[in-house]
């Protein structure tokens, strides 16, 4: 987008007056009160949308937002910008114009992703329409939005803060605007929540079927290669690391996976339990069940059901251990215990100097 200043969009609606004005003075045969100041400002509306005029934009009925002064993430949002723009006086309008110009945080998320979506065919302005219209109308995306950054600034050391979330993490834009078109898919509105998956894919490199089921409170991390399927579930508070895949096809480059195992149709896609850690590159295939509160370890392929509270690992995975705490997702420990591991490498020598087979897990897998 090119860059006006200030003064520019001051001076903008007032000039199109003026033009308008001169084009009532020349055309004297059209009808009275066609070029009204009340007409007038409606032609500038259907040119440029109020918001990009610098008037406000009277909102549509019913409006479900919660007042915004009492919005603890959305305070924390707007300070941590104005410190951001003292330290940095350079992203100063940059700040402004995507976070402190507006009125509440669904406002500003629409701004942001809109511009980061933006092409030659889907126009900022159109985007930021579509998001702020569902978003402003929806108090469970209203819900999750805030769950969702709150995941990111607590669970991802990198986060530096609910800012930075809103600002530059593309798996937070990417699962926000899973949010919006899967309210339009269920709307009926599938050729337009497809295209909203196609475009997040392109600018992103992550694919989420809008059909798809997603919970809130949930962290994409990095959110490169992460693929979600068409009838994937995906519970409260799991962590997905990057290129995590949930899908149905048996060949995959990219990472993360939830996914099916053929052509078959129907309910083909895994269901992760609440408080799941999924590691980065991990695939799981087919519909299968992950329990609440397991971890997949990284680069895992997991191709049958994983009890609760348990940790998988290997190709294909196996149960090598149990996990204590309720949510993994939480904590982030994705690596087990020295003790463990060295208590795992004494039983499978133990089993070995016996002559027996390898010591097997408890779901029979050795």
């Amino acid at each position: 987008m090119a860059c006006v200043t200030d003064e520019s969009w001051v001076a903008l609606p007032k000039m199109l007056s003026e033009r308008l004005s001169l084009r009532e003075e020349e055309e004297v045969e059209e009808e009275p009160g066609f070029f009204d100041s009340e007409s007038a400002a409606y032609r500038l509306e259907k040119v440029f949308p109020v918001y990009a005029l610098g008037i406000p934009k009277p909102e549509p009925d019913p409006v479900v937002v919660a007042d915004s002064s009492g919005d603890p993430i959305w305070d924390a949002v707007r300070e941590e910008a104005k410190l951001e723009a003292e330290k940095e006086p350079i992203l100063s309008s940059f700040l402004y114009a995507s976070i402190l110009a507006h009125d509440c945080l669904e406002q500003a998320l629409a701004f942001v992703i809109a511009n980061r979506l933006q092409n030659a065919t889907l126009l900022a302005t159109q985007l930021m329409d579509i998001f702020s219209d569902v978003m402003m109308h929806d108090r469970d995306i209203q819900r999750s939005v805030r769950l969702d950054v709150q995941a990111f600034k607590e669970r991802d050391p990198a986060c530096l803060s609910y800012c930075s979330a809103l600002l530059y993490l593309k798996g937070y834009h990417a699962l926000q605007v899973y949010r919006v078109a899967h309210s339009l898919w269920t709307r009926g509105r599938k050729v337009l929540a497809l295209a909203l998956q196609s475009r997040v894919s392109e600018v992103f490199g992550v694919d989420i079927h809008p059909a798809s089921n997603i919970g809130e409170g949930v962290l994409l991390d990095h959110g490169t290669g992460v693929v979600i399927g068409e009838t994937a579930v995906i519970g409260n508070r799991v962590s997905l690391m990057q290129a995590s895949s949930f899908h149905y096809s048996t060949v995959f480059q990219q990472g993360v996976t939830l996914g099916g195992t053929g052509k078959e149709i129907g309910d083909r896609h895994p269901k992760i339990g609440e408080g799941a850690l999924i590691g980065a590159s991990a695939t799981i295939l087919g519909n299968i069940k992950i329990g609440r509160g397991a971890m997949i370890a990284a680069c895992s392929l997991v191709l049958k059901d994983v009890p609760p509270h348990s940790m998988v690992a290997g190709i294909p995975s196996k149960v090598i251990g149990y996990v204590d705490e309720k949510d993994p997702s939480l904590t982030m420990k994705h690596d087990a215990t020295k003790e463990f591991f060295e208590n795992v490498a004494v039983n499978f020598r133990d089993a070995r100097s016996s002559g027996g087979p390898a010591p097997e897990n408890s779901d029979g897998s050795t």
